[in-house]
């Protein structure tokens, strides 16, 4: 365990030493980025750091209306509503899908979109995808709310939603897409360019606009109806809202996050090909997140890098007595001769 006075960028500072910081997931590297830090100081000149108010109440902030209706355009759904945080979003969108339907999770589902502490199936991804396909193909329409993740982060793993285009009865979908939005498509739109669109399928899609973007908020976009429902409910209308100069900064910021993104896909492109004969690292989708495979290495890479001032991500999850997954997490942030050290050392280590 690490401990640190200064929040990690590209380096992090601990104790009396300076590590270059291949954790986390400021994917964009936006929260130490002069011009976003500019952006948001500015919107907290302009709005304060909170609004002091429900969304629900009699006086409105356009500035939140502005940035749901950029976000679904983003995203390339109908609307969105964008709350305190992405856990929020998750617990929003899912309280009331539960009402639509019997909920179907997917294994390794994030506990942002639990709903009563579900027992999530131990199964393949793609073993599952093809039993919930017969079961929703032999039942009634809208019997069943499909609840996945877009993204694995602890496999590197983007998931295939193929098989929705076989569904032939009308079901809703929802996708935590918290790992994706601003990292996959063209465009940094997230996993919507992949989804099937059918006319049996709709889809509620939720993120947090922290892993990308670093602004602690949360999105949820999908049809207009179920989004105009949602904004009816408590997880809406009683929470606080985000915080409106991080909305601003969003609006402020966007071409920003476009060329962040390019040097984000030139970063994972040149790890992918130092290590393309390299099987310790596994990254067959292109994320930025690398998956360092047990059993190969050392057998503690964490310390062995550590000690050549090279820090990754390492820790025990879901839960703390579970297995600890040892990641690799590139941002925007990292130089070429980062990647390029990262990759020297994790080459010596199998020789070690």
């Amino acid at each position: 365990m690490l401990s640190t006075g200064i929040t990690p960028g590209r380096t992090v500072q601990t104790a009396d030493r300076n590590s270059l910081f291949f954790s986390g997931f400021s994917y964009l590297g936006m929260h130490v980025h002069p011009e976003f830090r500019r952006q948001l100081t500015a919107g907290i000149a302009q709005y304060g750091t909170v609004f002091p108010s429900s969304r629900a109440g009699n006086v409105r902030l356009s500035v939140y209306e502005e940035t749901e209706h950029a976000l679904a355009v983003w995203m390339h759904q109908q609307s969105a509503a964008v709350v305190s945080s992405g856990f929020l979003a998750g617990q929003a969108a899912i309280h009331y899908a539960h009402t639509k339907g019997q909920l179907l999770y997917a294994p390794q589902s994030h506990p942002a979109l639990w709903y009563n502490n579900p027992t999530l199936p131990d199964i393949p991804y793609e073993q599952w995808a093809g039993e919930m396909l017969e079961k929703i193909n032999a039942a009634a329409d809208h019997t069943f709310v499909v609840v996945t993740d877009a993204v694995s982060p602890l496999t590197s793993t983007v998931y295939d939603f193929g098989w929705l285009y076989e569904v032939t009865r009308k079901v809703l979908v929802v996708i935590d897409d918290s790992h994706g939005v601003g990292v996959l498509g063209a465009h940094g739109q997230g996993i919507s360019y992949t989804l099937p669109q059918t006319e049996h399928v709709r889809y509620l899609l939720t993120a947090s606009l922290a892993k990308a973007f670093s602004i602690p908020g949360g999105v949820i976009t999908g049809h207009a109806a179920d989004i105009a429902a949602l904004k009816k409910h408590p997880f809406f209308t009683a929470s606080t809202p985000m915080m409106p100069a991080g909305a601003y900064a969003f609006l402020q910021c966007k071409p920003l996050f476009v060329t962040q993104r390019e040097t984000l896909c030139k970063n994972i492109a040149h790890l992918l090909q130092l290590a393309k004969n390299m099987p310790l690292l596994h990254n067959p989708q292109k994320l930025p997140i690398f998956l360092l495979q047990p059993g190969n290495g050392v057998p503690d890479i964490t310390t062995y890098l550590a000690a050549r001032d090279i820090v990754i991500s390492s820790f025990a999850y879901p839960y703390p007595h579970s297995p600890h997954v040892n990641r690799v997490v590139l941002s925007a942030l990292h130089e070429p001769e980062d990647i390029t050290l990262l990759y020297r050392f994790l080459e010596e280590s199998q020789s070690a």
